[in-house]
């Protein structure tokens, strides 16, 4: 059987672009938490890098699907 045609393989694929997605996008949220709060400021940093953590994370998908 064709390893692509396998459904542990597609199962496998998806479980890494979700946890890829919302690895990303966690990292970023905290990064932006913390400097808000180290600098006192209101959300700015929050959103850029939610922002950054989302750009992130889809272009990273995108190269690994690339690469299968």
């Amino acid at each position: 059987m064709d390893k692509k045609n396998d459904l542990a393989y597609y199962f496998g694929l998806i479980t890494q672009v979700g946890l890829t997605i919302v690895c990303s996008v966690l990292v970023s949220l905290f990064i932006g938490l913390f400097l808000d709060k180290f600098f006192k400021t209101k959300g700015v940093f929050l959103v850029v890098f939610v922002v950054m953590g989302v750009v992130g994370g889809f272009y990273n998908v995108y190269k690994q699907i690339l690469k299968k």
